[in-house]
């Protein structure tokens, strides 16, 4: 079992080829070292602690009165520790946004995000979705074989996500590249993010003067008074965070969907929904594996170990799912079960999670129902994954199927996107109904849809 690199008092680093190799196996020999709670060293072999255990992470999440998200209270940084071009310093520099921010100021911040993306017509952005979907299997359903990494998980949230903040679509492509480039902390993570941050600048500029149904426009007026830097910050957190988890959970739900036999038996019975389905996937393979950080206010005790004032925490998402405690049997299912850690918890929980989970299910639910015949083109062991500090990436999903007709939508229709970036319309002639959690709308529908895909895949053994 690949494990990670031993550095400066025998303490294992988190980065390098073989904590990439093998992260889970890496977390485990924590585990069973040094418990809840563990010593790690990050990119420049700075220290920090790994929580490893569920209850550990919860603890961490809901007392931010112990545990800060200020980056500014890290002792390394106090102590001019973190070199400026460190790979660290696009994800842990301190930035004005609620992600660094506790109390009034981040119930303030948070406020506007959440006004924001409760603004969004739910009914509407899964049209939205469907019809980016369609686009995107268009594109390669004649050829009978596509890579659904490369060729739709990795694509399909942000060409969402920029249409909702405002952005035309063509941004799309480049910020895809920049996102990953930023988060897999590359030697040019600094210049993806300064990429990044120039284009939403920009965006906010436009907006200013030509504001739309979108929702950098819904920032800019919003009460809290957002300065340009949080407007930016904000948009930055929204599209990147958005993207990038729900593409490792489209990329790991398909990858179950194929490849895990007890997954597909557990749908067979016919009585799991796609969001069960998406919760088992939460548990088992979380977009994010770990979550930077939180840092101690006061000298503390967590797990069973002494954090020190200053010292950073990392939140072990992946990690905290397979604890023991929790977890005693990992075959048991948990559908419906959505104590997991992938949306983090406390104060700072996702805010998105609805909107990621929209996109990830309304996707693959056009995908499997457009190519139900769908096969994996190569065998299971040959599929591979590049490692990060922060998440774990399947690099490709080969596939093979009956070819088909593009499906093709015309200008007219009410899901095509209006001239500007403006997004999602509204849907007309429906009356107004309660808001429900974007995961719970249409079920009967998904459930028809979902047992005629799994049929197909069940006779295929």
């Amino acid at each position: 079992m690949a494990t990670g690199g031993i550095g400066p008092g025998g303490i294992r680093r988190l980065y390098g080829p073989e904590a990439e190799a093998d992260p889970s196996g890496l977390y485990e020999k924590l585990r069973a070292e040094h418990g809840a709670v563990a010593p790690v060293l990050l990119h420049g072999d700075l220290p920090a602690w790994m929580v490893l255990g569920h209850s550990a992470n919860l603890t961490a999440m809901r007392n931010p009165s112990r545990f800060s998200r200020d980056s500014r209270r890290w002792s390394a940084f106090q102590r001019n520790e973190v070199a400026m071009d460190s790979p660290l310093m696009p994800i842990l520099a301190w930035q004005p946004l609620c992600l660094f921010a506790d109390g009034a100021e981040h119930r303030r911040l948070r406020g506007a995000v959440t006004d924001g993306l409760d603004r969004f017509d739910r009914r509407g952005m899964r049209r939205y979705v469907t019809r980016f979907a369609d686009q995107l299997v268009d594109g390669f359903t004649g050829r009978g074989a596509a890579d659904l990494v490369k060729e739709f998980a990795e694509h399909l949230p942000m060409l969402v996500m920029t249409q909702l903040i405002g952005m035309p679509e063509e941004y799309g492509p480049n910020l895809v590249k920049a996102a990953r480039d930023m988060m897999l902390g590359t030697e040019t993570a600094i210049a993806s993010n300064e990429y990044v941050a120039a284009t939403l600048r920009q965006l906010v500029d436009r907006k200013r003067l030509e504001p739309g149904n979108d929702l950098a426009s819904w920032l800019i007026q919003h009460e809290a008074a957002l300065t340009d830097d949080e407007l930016m910050e904000h948009l930055r957190l929204v599209l990147l965070a958005a993207n990038e988890t729900t593409v490792n959970l489209i990329a790991d739900t398909l990858r179950m969907v194929l490849t895990d036999s007890r997954f597909r038996a557990n749908l067979s019975g016919g009585h799991m929904t796609l969001p069960d389905a998406l919760d088992q996937v939460l548990w088992d393979s979380p977009p994010l594996s770990m979550i930077p950080g939180r840092w101690a206010t006061i000298d503390t005790d967590l797990g069973g170990r002494q954090i020190k004032a200053g010292d950073m925490l990392l939140l072990g998402l992946a990690a905290g799912n397979v604890d023991p405690e929790v977890r005693p049997d990992l075959n048991t299912p948990l559908y419906g079960n959505r104590s997991h850690l992938a949306f983090s918890g406390g104060p700072h929980e996702c805010p998105g999670q609805d909107v990621g989970r929209a996109i990830a299910e309304t996707g693959i639910d056009v995908l499997l129902t457009r190519l139900p015949d769908l096969r994996l083109a190569v065998r299971e062991e040959e599929l591979n994954w590049s490692g990060a500090w922060l998440a774990r990436h399947l690099t490709g999903l080969p596939v093979r199927f009956a070819p088909g007709r593009p499906k093709g939508l015309s200008a007219a229709d009410p899901a095509a996107p209006v001239p500007g970036g403006i997004t999602v319309p509204p849907v007309a002639a429906e009356p107004a109904r309660p808001a429900r959690p974007a995961w719970q709308a249409d079920q009967p529908k998904q459930r028809r849809r979902w047992w005629r895909v799994l049929t197909a895949l069940l006779r295929r053994g």
